[in-house]
C-alpha cells in the first residue's frame, strides 16, 4: 500500500493550497513517506500494539529507582524515520533544498497519512509539535536555544521529543484545580507535585508543564507554564519518577503515566501566570492534529472496507455488486471527503493567522470555532467509520489479524483527548458570548449563499435554510439561562458542522468534475435529508460508479 499514491483527493488538495515549489517537493517526499507509511510502519505498528507494547522499568539491579520506559526497536526506527521527515522541524525551519520554511499544511499531510498506520505515534509528534510551538513564541532565547533546536530535529542533533503535562488527578478538565508547584531557585524554578495523566512519559526529551508559582493565585490565572528537561546534563534523571503507564484501551505505541516530579529543575516560558493562555493556545493545535488523526482514521477503515467488498464473495456474487453495499461505501466515502477538505481548509486558515503578525481577533475567534466544532466531528465520525468497516468484514472484522479492531480502539479515545464534547460544547459558549463568533460564521456563510454561483442554487437555497434555523438557535440561547444554553451547545455545533461542511462541498464541486457535483448531491441528502424520494438501484450504481470506483484503488 501506498496512501499517498492512492489518494487523489489529498494531492488535489495540496496542489491547491500550496504554491508550485512547495507542491512538487512535497509531492515527492509524501509519495515516499505514504509508501513507509503503508508498508513498514503498518507492520511496526501491528507489533507495538500486540506483542510490542511499552513498559515501565521501574527499578535497576540495585534498587534504585530509574523510570525507565522501554519501547521496541521498530518503534524507535518510526521514530527516527518520522521526525527525519521534517514532521515537526519544518514548520519552524528552512527545508534546505527550498531555501524557506515548510508549513503546518505540509506537516499535517504527512499527519494524516501517519494516521492511516500508526495514530499511536501520531500523538508523540503532536505534543512535539505543540512543545516547538510554545517554545518558539514563548520562551526567552535561553530557554530556546538550549531546547528548540533538539525538538526541531531532523537528524543533525540529538532529538528531543516534546510533552505538554497538563492533566492532575484532582483536576481533569478543570486545570484551574491543578496543585502542582513551582518555587523559584536563581535562574531556574523547582517544581514537585504529580501530573496524573501525562503521554509520551519516559521517552520525552524535554516537557511543556503548568504550575501554580509561589503565592500565585487560584484557578487558571496563577499558572505558569514551565520547561522541564526530563534529564539533567549529567544523563540522571531531573528529579521524576513515573508512578505507572496507564493501560488504554488503544494507542498504546505512547506511552501515558502518572508522573512524580520532586524538586525537578525546571525552566519559566514566558510570562508568569500567562501559563494557560500559551497552553490554550498549544491545545488548539493538538485538537487540529487530533482531527487529522480522525480523518486518517476515517481514511483507513473506508479503504479496508472497500478493498474487502471488492474480494469477498458471498452467495455467489462479491460484496461489491450488492446495492446496500454500494450504499454504505459510498456514504463513507462522501462523508470522508468533504470532511477531509473541511479540515485542510481548517489549515489552510490556521497557517494563515499563524503567519500574521498582527493576530486579526476576529479572524482568531473564527478558526477557534472551527477547531472546536470540527475536532468533535471528526473524532465521532473516526468511531463510526471504524464500526461501519467492522461490520463490513463481518466476523473477520472482529479479529485481531485484521487492522479493524485496532481502528476501532484507537479512534475510541479522539473523543476524549484534548477536549470532550462536552468541553468543546462549552468552547463553543465562551467564544459565542465573548467574540460573538456565531454572528462572524453566520456573515460569512450568508456572503456565501449571496455569491454568484448559479449552478447551485438548489444547495444554496438548503443552506440558507439551515443557517435561518441556526440563527434562530443562537438568539434564543442568547437570552436563555446558563442551564439551557450548556443543553443547546453540542446542538449548535452539529447544525454548525453541516453548515460549514456543505459550503465546503458546494466549493469542492465548483472547482471540481461531474464526480464532485455527484458527491455534493448525496453530502446534502445524508446531511440535511432534504431528498426524499424514492431511489433505485440502477440511479445509486450510477452514483456509486462515479463517486467511489473513479477513486478506487
Amino acid at each position: 500500500m501506498n496512501f499517498y499514491q492512492n489518494d487523489p483527493v489529498l494531492k488535489k488538495i495540496l496542489e491547491t493550497h500550496l504554491d508550485s515549489q512547495m507542491f512538487n517537493w512535497a509531492d515527492k517526499e509524501l509519495e515516499s513517506f505514504g509508501e513507509m507509511c503503508g508498508t513498514v510502519i503498518d507492520e511496526r505498528a501491528k507489533h507495538t500494539d500486540r506483542e510490542g507494547q511499552p513498559k515501565l522499568v521501574k527499578y535497576n539491579q540495585f534498587g534504585e529507582d530509574i523510570s525507565h520506559i522501554w519501547v521496541n526497536e521498530g518503534y524507535k526506527q518510526t521514530v527516527r524515520e518520522t521526525y527525519q521527515t521534517g514532521i515537526v522541524g519544518y514548520v519552524h525551519k528552512e527545508i534546505p533544498e527550498l531555501n524557506t520554511k515548510g508549513s503546518y499544511m505540509y506537516s499535517f499531510a504527512q499527519g494524516y497519512l501517519l494516521s492511516q498506520s500508526e495514530p499511536g505515534f501520531y500523538c508523540p509528534v503532536t505534543l512535539s509539535m505543540a512543545t516547538a510551538l510554545l517554545l518558539e513564541k514563548y520562551a526567552n532565547e535561553e530557554v530556546k536555544e538550549r531546547f528548540l533546536p533538539h525538538v526541531l530535529s531532523t537528524g543533525e542533533t540529538e532529538l528531543y521529543e516534546g510533552a505538554t503535562f497538563l492533566t492532575e488527578r484532582q483536576g481533569g478538565s478543570d486545570v484551574g484545580a491543578n496543585e502542582v508547584a513551582a518555587v523559584q531557585n536563581g535562574d531556574h524554578y523547582l517544581i514537585s507535585g504529580e501530573k496524573y495523566f501525562a503521554s509520551n512519559a519516559g521517552v520525552c526529551g524535554v516537557a511543556m508543564v503548568l504550575a501554580r508559582g509561589d503565592g500565585s493565585s487560584s484557578g487558571t490565572k496563577g499558572l505558569s507554564l514551565f520547561a522541564v528537561p526530563w534529564r539533567l546534563e549529567g544523563g540522571q534523571l531531573n528529579g521524576i519518577s513515573i508512578r505507572r503507564l496507564k493501560d488504554k484501551l488503544g494507542v498504546r505505541a505512547v506511552p501515558s503515566g502518572e508522573v512524580e516530579f520532586t524538586n525537578a529543575k525546571a525552566y519559566l516560558v514566558g510570562e508568569e501566570s500567562k501559563g494557560i493562555y500559551y497552553m490554550m493556545e498549544a491545545l488548539n493545535l493538538s485538537r487540529i492534529c487530533n482531527a487529522v488523526a480522525s480523518i486518517g482514521i476515517m481514511r483507513r477503515a473506508y479503504q479496508e472496507a472497500l478493498r474487502y467488498a471488492f474480494k469477498r464473495e458471498a452467495f455467489k456474487k462479491k460484496l461489491i455488486d450488492y446495492p446496500m453495499v454500494q450504499e454504505s461505501l459510498l456514504a463513507l466515502c462522501v462523508k470522508h471527503e468533504v470532511e477531509t477538505v473541511a479540515i485542510f481548509d481548517l489549515i489552510k486558515e490556521y497557517d494563515l493567522l499563524m503567519n500574521d503578525d498582527q493576530k486579526d481577533q476576529e479572524q482568531a475567534a473564527y478558526v477557534r470555532l472551527l477547531i472546536a466544532i470540527l475536532k468533535k466531528e471528526t473524532a465521532e465520525q473516526a468511531i463510526h467509520f471504524s464500526h461501519e468497516a467492522i461490520e463490513m468484514l463481518g466476523g473477520n472484522g472482529y479479529i485481531e489479524d485484521f487492522v479493524t479492531p485496532r481502528l476501532l480502539r484507537d479512534a475510541q479515545v479522539l473523543t476524549v483527548w484534548e477536549g470532550t464534547a462536552n468541553i468543546l460544547g462549552l468552547e463553543l459558549l465562551r467564544l459565542m458570548k465573548k467574540t460573538h463568533v456565531h454572528k462572524q460564521f453566520s456573515k460569512r456563510i450568508k456572503a456565501f449563499v449571496e455569491s454568484d454561483l448559479k449552478q447551485f442554487e438548489q444547495e444554496k437555497e438548503i443552506l440558507s435554510k439551515e443557517l435561518h434555523a441556526l440563527n434562530r438557535m443562537t438568539t434564543y440561547i442568547e437570552r436563555a439561562d446558563e442551564e439551557t444554553q450548556t443543553y443547546y451547545a453540542k446542538k449548535i455545533a452539529v447544525k454548525m458542522v453541516g453548515i460549514f461542511e456543505a459550503k465546503t462541498a458546494i466549493q469542492w464541486a465548483n472547482n471540481g468534475s461531474e464526480r464532485e457535483r455527484v458527491l455534493l448531491k448525496r453530502y446534502m441528502q445524508q446531511t440535511f435529508h432534504h431528498d426524499c424520494s424514492f431511489e433505485d438501484a440502477a440511479s445509486l450504481k450510477e452514483d456509486f460508479d462515479k463517486v467511489v470506483l473513479q477513486h478506487a484503488y
